[in-house]
């Protein structure tokens, strides 16, 4: 595997000629426990916490930026409902609606500028959520375009639905709390 060299030498402390390598140990492991992705996610949310060069402002002006989230958000919206249309074939349902909600999610970057966005999603409150989603839409899309299983497909969505719900809620105050509280006094009935 090639060593990440892209890192600008400002990130590494001044004029050291040292190499920072993101995948550190993990470099040639076939593969990678949940801890050790969930510790590479780490590297890499430190990494853009000190990326102070890039512009979260996209180099557009506010009007842009505001048509870009207006677009974005309405075309995520809009293959979202259509893949509601072909529910029936989960397949193209899966490829569908994984695109809609990867451009809804997005569209906030046109606002608060991509590496503000990634921030946020890898922020220690929302870094489960995140893997979670984007692991769940990846998988979402290899069981549709590349094993052509509905099963998988349909599996991989509900999981990626759950994961966009706790994600969002996230960002409302004590709304996990009060969600948990709700799935365990509905789950702790006696007969």
């Amino acid at each position: 595997m090639e060593r990440f060299k892209w890192i600008p030498q400002s990130l590494h402390g001044g004029d050291q000629d040292r190499e920072d390598d993101l995948l550190g140990e993990f470099e040639g492991s076939d593969s990678w426990s949940p801890l050790q992705v969930l510790h590479l996610l780490c590297r890499f949310r430190c990494l853009i916490a000190n990326l102070s060069f890039v512009s979260d402002s996209l180099f557009l002006p506010l009007g842009q930026r505001l048509y870009g989230f207006a677009a974005s958000l309405v075309i995520g919206f809009a293959f979202v409902l259509l893949s509601l249309i072909v529910f029936y074939r989960p397949i193209k349902f899966g490829i569908m609606f994984t695109f809609g909600n990867i451009l809804a999610v997005g569209s906030t970057a046109f606002l608060i500028g991509p590496v503000q966005q990634a921030r946020m999603m890898l922020d220690p409150v929302r870094i489960y959520a995140t893997a979670i989603y984007v692991g769940s839409a990846i998988v979402a899309l290899v069981c549709a375009l590349w094993i052509h299983s509905k099963m998988l497909t349909l599996i991989a969505i509900i999981i990626e639905i759950c994961a966009l719900v706790w994600y969002s809620l996230s960002y409302v105050p004590f709304a996990r709390r009060m969600v948990s509280e709700l799935f365990a006094s509905c789950c702790d009935t006696e007969f």
